[in-house]
């Protein structure tokens, strides 16, 4: 410490530097020239230009996926969704495609991203909310077409469309996925559910390591038991499905979609959580 302070010493007693030290003294005394009414007003729409936002969601249509289209639209970003039905959202711009297909994916990949070349350094987030939850066993059930498909949906098509939309991804932009609880746990009867959200969070550490220094960051949020059509059609399967579910969490209720996407549209504005696993539980009962 002693020796970088004489160091320092040392280089601030050389004359040298003396006359920088004035120019720069008399550089930074010149009061700068008052800013013009009709400057602002012609820098204005440049501005909005560069920081144009447009979100692209997939599984948009219904559940958490539709409260992040209503949640982004209304502020102001550009949204658009990927499913097989529409977006019931207000502005929303729809593609329908099945995100099972690669095809689809490529197909719709490239359709969004000849648009994000019309729009050079907009910020794009990318929330990979589709998901299959199937019926499925790990032992000697194994259902290998389903585990496919769930692969297709929630890991292939998403890389698909990453590679075809990050060519147009500004700094500040963002890869999210939606993942789950059983992300980090498993219950018997999920096997494929299971392993696809297990492998969303080793696809986004993926990306922070091959995304590193470009300015884009990435994000796994992991909701807890959502009150989605998934969850209650998979709860109406089995009789007091949902006062077991409410007694498993601390909070006593379901976690409602648009707190999950009211966690996402954080996860998409703070670079810091780049590589964050974040859960969005309410509180689960220890297993």
């Amino acid at each position: 410490f002693c020796f970088s302070h004489r160091l320092v010493g040392r280089a601030l007693s050389k004359s040298s530097i003396a006359p920088c030290k004035l120019t720069l003294c008399r550089q930074f005394s010149i009061p700068a020239a008052p800013v013009q009414p009709s400057q602002v007003k012609s820098a204005a729409p440049e501005a909005e230009k560069a920081v144009s936002k447009i979100a692209v969601i997939t599984g948009g249509s219904t559940g958490i996926g539709m409260e992040c289209a209503a949640v982004f639209s209304s502020l102001g970003w550009e949204v658009h969704n990927i499913s097989r039905k529409p977006c019931p959202v207000e502005g929303v711009i729809s593609h329908t495609a099945d995100l099972t297909s690669s095809t689809e994916a490529s197909r719709v990949g490239n359709i969004i991203a000849e648009h994000l070349s019309k729009r050079t350094g907009s910020v794009v987030t990318v929330i990979h909310n589709a998901a299959m939850h199937g019926d499925d066993r790990a032992d000697h059930k194994f259902n290998a077409e389903l585990m496919q498909k769930s692969f297709a949906l929630s890991i292939v098509s998403p890389g698909i469309l990453n590679a075809r939309l990050l060519p147009w991804m500004a700094p500040g932009s963002s890869i999210l996925f939606v993942g789950s609880t059983l992300s980090e746990q498993a219950v018997a009867g999920r096997a494929s559910y299971v392993t696809t959200k297990h492998a969303v969070i080793g696809l986004m550490r993926s990306y922070v390591q091959d995304l590193f220094g470009t300015g884009v960051h990435t994000a796994v949020v992991c909701p807890g038991f959502t009150d989605t059509p998934m969850l209650r059609h998979a709860m109406a399967q089995r009789a007091g499905a949902e006062e077991f579910v409410r007694g498993f969490v601390s909070l006593g209720r379901l976690i409602a979609p648009g707190e999950v996407a009211g966690l996402l549209r954080v996860a998409a504005e703070q670079p810091a959580l780049n590589g964050a696993v974040i859960h969005a539980n309410g509180g689960q009962r220890g297993s």
